[in-house]
C-alpha cells in the first residue's frame, strides 16, 4: 500500500511549464507522511474496467481537488469535463486561476506511482545520464554528467557542447537546424532516450575537439551527492571551506548527507558552501535532514519551518523543530549557490535558516525559482499507477516567512551576484560561483542580486540563468531534476 506523500519540488513544475510555452519552473517532491489521508494503491490488482476512464479519472481527480487543494476558492465552481481530451489537459484548467495568480505554477500534476516511487526510493531512471541546457544564444551544453551513466562513461563531461544530434552517424543534425524545424519540442524528440536501449549519435565538441560519440540509454540510478565533487574540503589560502553540492532530494541522499557532514565536523569545519545550482526538490523528510545538519547550534526547540493546509485540514498542520544529527556542524556563514532551477525543498532548506543566520547566509549565483509550497501524492485505487500530486500545504519558517513566489533573493540579507562557469567542473575553487562564494564568505565584497524581483527582470539585476531543456512528457525522475536525459 503506498501512502499519501508530501512533496515540495521544482523539475514537475519546469518540465510541465515547458510543454506550455515557460522558461523555468519549480516543482519538488517530498516522500512524507500526508497524516494517513492520503489515496492508496494496490499494486497489481486489476482496477475495474472503467476505473481508467477518462471521465472517472477526471471525476476522482476534481473530488480529490475539492478536498485537499490548498487553493479552494480558486477552483472554477462549474467546468465541463467533456470539454477536455486528457486527464491532464483537465486538470491544468482545474488550477488555471491559482496559475495566473502565480500560487500554482503546474505544481499540481498527475503522475506515475511506480515511477516515482523508483526514483524517490533510489533515483533510478533510464537515459544517457546528463543534464542539457542552454547558452543565451541558445547553444546546447552539458550542464552536468552522472557517473555510472553512458554519457559520461562515453567521455562526456560537463562544458561539452552538443553540436549535432542522429540515430546514427549518417543521420545527424545539428541543433541549430533542429531548433529551426521545431524549436525544444522537435530537439526533444530529437534526444528522447527514456526509453532503455535507444540509440544516440551525438556531435560533441569540447576541449578535445569535435568528434561522434554514441551512446545508448540504460538504466542507471542518480547519486544525491557525486562521487567526484559531491562533498570536499577547499583550501582556500589556509581557511578550510566544506562544499557539498545535493543534486536532488532522494532517500538515498540522507546517509551521504551524513558522511558528508561527518567529515566536515572531524576537521572543524565552520564556513560552509552549499551548491544546490540545479536542486529542483525532493522529499521534504531529506530537506529537513538536511537543514537539521546545518544546526548543531540549534535547540531541539528552535522551530524550523511551519507546515500549514488549508483550513479545513488544519488538523494536518504540523511545526517542525529541529533534531539533533550526530554529524551536525555549527556553521558560522553559509554560502548557498542557486539558479533558477534551484526550487521547493532546495528552497526550504534556505529559508529555514534565514531568522538564524541573518547576513551570515548569502545566496550566491542568481534568484531562485520561487515555491514556497509543497504536493501530498493521492493515488487512485480504481487506476493503479495514477498519482495526483495536489499542492495542498504551504511551507513558513520560523519567523512565519513563506511568500517568496518570486524566489529568495530578496528575502536574504545577503547576495552575490555570479555566473555558471561551464569552462570548470563543479566544486573547482575557480568556477565563477564557487569563486564568488568563498570570497563571500571570506569577508570580500560582490555585486548584489537585485533590489526586487521585478525590477531584476527588468534591469537585468539578476545573474543570467542557463535555461534547461525540458523533457515534453516528462518522467517522474525529469520532473525533479531539470534538463535530465
Amino acid at each position: 500500500m503506498v501512502r499519501g506523500q508530501r512533496a515540495v519540488g521544482l523539475v514537475a513544475v519546469m518540465a510541465l511549464l515547458a510543454s506550455c510555452g515557460g522558461d523555468d519552473g519549480g516543482t519538488r517532491a517530498s516522500s512524507t507522511g500526508d497524516g494517513g489521508s492520503g489515496g492508496t494503491t494496490t499494486v497489481g490488482v486489476t482496477p475495474p474496467a472503467n476505473g481508467c476512464a477518462l471521465r472517472a479519472r477526471q471525476d476522482w481527480m476534481l473530488a480529490k481537488m475539492n478536498e485537499w487543494y490548498l487553493f479552494p476558492e480558486t477552483l472554477p465552481t462549474s467546468l465541463d469535463p467533456g470539454a477536455f481530451a486528457t486527464a491532464d489537459d483537465y486538470l491544468d484548467a482545474l488550477t488555471a486561476t491559482a496559475r495566473a495568480q502565480r500560487r500554482d505554477r503546474f505544481f499540481t500534476y498527475l503522475t506515475s506511482v511506480a515511477e516515482e516511487n523508483a526514483y524517490y526510493n533510489s533515483g533510478a531512471t533510464a537515459g544517457i545520464g546528463v543534464r542539457l541546457a542552454f547558452d543565451s544564444t541558445d547553444r546546447l551544453f552539458v550542464s552536468e554528467a552522472y557517473e555510472n551513466a553512458p554519457a559520461l562513461n562515453a567521455g562526456i563531461d560537463r562544458g561539452a557542447q552538443i553540436v549535432g544530434i542522429g540515430t546514427t552517424a549518417t543521420t545527424v543534425r545539428t541543433v541549430s537546424d533542429i531548433l529551426a524545424s521545431g524549436g525544444d519540442a522537435a530537439l526533444n524528440a530529437a534526444l528522447d532516450t527514456s526509453t532503455r536501449g535507444t540509440v544516440r549519435v551525438l556531435r560533441v565538441t569540447d576541449a578535445g575537439g569535435t568528434r561522434d560519440v554514441t551512446v545508448t540509454s540504460t538504466d542507471f540510478a542518480v547519486s544525491p551527492l557525486s562521487t567526484r565533487y559531491g562533498s570536499k574540503v577547499i583550501d582556500d589560502g589556509g581557511r578550510k571551506v566544506g562544499y557539498i553540492n545535493l543534486r536532488t532530494f532522494i532517500g538515498t541522499a540522507d546517509d551521504q548527507l551524513r558522511a558528508a557532514f561527518g567529515t566536515f565536523r572531524t576537521q572543524g569545519i565552520t564556513q560552509v558552501i552549499v551548491d544546490l545550482r540545479y536542486n529542483g526538490g525532493g522529499l521534504l523528510d531529506t530537506a529537513e535532514t538536511f537543514t537539521d545538519l546545518l544546526g548543531a547550534n540549534r535547540s531541539t526547540s528552535d522551530v524550523q519551518a511551519y507546515t500549514t493546509y488549508r483550513t479545513s485540514k488544519s488538523s494536518e498542520n504540523t511545526t517542525r523543530r529541529f533534531q539533533r544529527e550526530a554529524q551536525a556542524i555549527a556553521p558560522t556563514r553559509i554560502a548557498f549557490i542557486g539558479t533558477a532551477q534551484t526550487a521547493s525543498a532546495s528552497e526550504y532548506v534556505i529559508n529555514a535558516l534565514i531568522p538564524y543566520l541573518h547576513a551570515d547566509l548569502a545566496l550566491v549565483g542568481g534568484n531562485t525559482y520561487g515555491k514556497p509550497v509543497g504536493q501530498i501524492a493521492l493515488d487512485n485505487p480504481s487506476c493503479s499507477d495514477d498519482r495526483l500530486r495536489v499542492i495542498a500545504f504551504a511551507l513558513q519558517n520560523s519567523a512565519r516567512q513563506g511568500d517568496y513566489y518570486d524566489g529568495l533573493a530578496t528575502k536574504v540579507d545577503s547576495s552575490c551576484q555570479a555566473t555558471d562557469d561551464y569552462t570548470r567542473p563543479l566544486g573547482d575553487p575557480q568556477e565563477a560561483s564557487t569563486r564568488t562564494a568563498l570570497d563571500w564568505l571570506a569577508g570580500r565584497s560582490c555585486t548584489r542580486i537585485g533590489s526586487s524581483a521585478a525590477a531584476a527582470r527588468t534591469i537585468g539585476l539578476f545573474a543570467p540563468s542557463r535555461r534547461p531543456l525540458l523533457a515534453t512528457n516528462p518522467t517522474a525522475a525529469q520532473r525533479e531534476t531539470p534538463g535530465l536525459y
